[in-house]
C-alpha cells in the first residue's frame, strides 16, 4: 500500500487568510466597516503570549483591527469582567477572545459567560454551543472547524461516513462530534474509558484524534484508507536533537499510521496553522451579522 497523502494545514490556512483579507477588503470598501478582533490575555505565560503575537500578526495581514488587552497575573476576576463587559460594548470590537488558562482566582466558565455570544469568536459562549447542538447558525470553535475544512478538502462529501471522534473535551471533541453529525457522518464519541479503544478506531472511515496523549494511536487502531485528523500537539524529549531538546508529535504514530491511512495531518504543519485562519473568519462573520450585511462572496 502507498503512503498516505500528507494533508497540508499550513498550506490550507494560508489559502484561506488571504480569501478573509479579500472579503475583508470589499467588507470596508461596500460598508466602511473594518472587523476588530479584541485578545485578553492575562498573566506572563510563555506559549500563550507566542499564541496571542500571532493573532494580532495575522489578524493585520488580514486588514482587519486588532485590540490587544495585556493584564497582570494579579488581576481580579472583578477587574477582568469589567474589561469585558467595555470591549462587549465597543462597537469597533466584532470578536472577543479571553486566552487561557487563566490565573487559579479566575474562574474561566464565568468570563466565557460574561462574553457577548455575538462576539464569542472562540464559540465556547453556552449560547454558541447550544446553538451548534440544535443546528442553527453559531460561531463555531476554531480548532474543529478547521478540522472540517481539512476533511471537506481531502474527501469531499462525508455523507455515510463512520467517524470516530477520540477525546471528549468542550473545546474540540464535543463540537468536532456535532459538526460531523450536520455533516451527515455517523459518529462516534470515544475517549479513555471507552472499553476496546482500538477496535472502535478500526471501524473509522474518519478518525479525529484530540486525546492529548503523545502518540496514544497506534497504527494499528487505523482502517486502511482511512481519513487520520490528529488534533494533538505534545511535547516530548528528543535527545537526537542534543541535549535537553524536545520536538512535537501528535495524539497519532505518525510514522506507523502513515503507511496504513488514506491521507492524514502532521504535526506540527496539520491543524495548528487552521486555528488562527478560522478565528479570523469567526470576527469576520461576527461583523457582519452585527452589522446586519452578508459576508462578501
Amino acid at each position: 500500500m502507498s503512503e498516505a497523502k500528507r494533508i497540508d494545514g499550513k498550506a490550507f490556512a494560508e489559502t484561506l487568510r488571504a480569501e478573509i483579507g479579500r472579503k475583508a477588503a470589499a467588507l470596508k470598501d461596500a460598508h466602511g466597516l473594518v472587523p476588530g478582533l479584541a485578545a485578553v490575555l492575562v498573566g506572563e505565560d510563555p506559549a500563550s503570549q507566542v499564541y496571542v503575537r500571532n493573532k494580532e500578526k495575522q489578524c493585520v495581514e488580514a486588514g482587519m483591527n486588532s485590540v490587544g488587552r495585556r493584564m497582570e497575573v494579579s488581576t481580579t476576576q472583578e477587574e477582568l469582567l469589567a474589561v469585558v463587559d467595555a470591549l462587549n460594548r465597543d462597537p469597533a470590537v466584532h470578536g472577543i477572545l479571553v486566552q487561557l488558562p487563566l490565573p487559579a482566582q479566575i474562574d474561566s466558565r464565568t468570563v466565557i459567560e460574561a462574553i457577548d455570544p455575538g462576539k464569542d469568536v472562540d464559540g465556547f459562549h453556552p449560547v454558541n454551543v447550544g446553538r451548534l447542538s440544535s443546528g442553527e447558525d453559531s460561531l463555531v470553535p476554531c480548532t474543529p472547524q478547521g478540522c472540517m475544512m481539512l476533511l471537506e478538502d481531502t474527501v469531499g462529501d462525508l455523507s455515510g461516513a463512520n467517524a470516530v471522534v477520540v477525546g471528549r473535551s468542550n473545546i474540540v471533541g464535543k463540537p468536532m462530534a456535532q459538526l460531523l453529525l450536520a455533516a451527515n457522518c455517523t459518529v462516534t464519541v470515544a475517549h479513555s474509558r471507552t472499553r476496546d479503544l482500538p477496535g472502535v478506531c478500526r471501524e473509522a472511515d474518519i478518525l479525529i484524534a484530540a486525546v492529548g496523549r503523545a502518540r496514544m494511536i497506534e497504527g494499528g487502531w487505523i482502517k486502511p484508507g482511512a481519513t487520520v485528523i490528529d488534533v494533538g500537539i505534545n511535547r516530548i524529549d528528543a535527545p537526537e536533537r542534543g541535549e535537553g531538546k524536545t520536538r512535537l508529535v501528535g495524539d497519532v504514530d505518525y510514522e506507523a499510521a502513515v503507511e496504513i491511512a488514506g491521507a492524514i495531518t502532521p504535526v506540527p504543519g496539520g491543524v495548528g496553522p487552521m486555528t488562527i485562519a478560522c478565528l479570523l473568519n469567526n470576527t469576520l462573520i461576527a461583523c457582519c451579522r452585527q452589522n446586519g450585511v452578508d459576508v462578501p462572496e
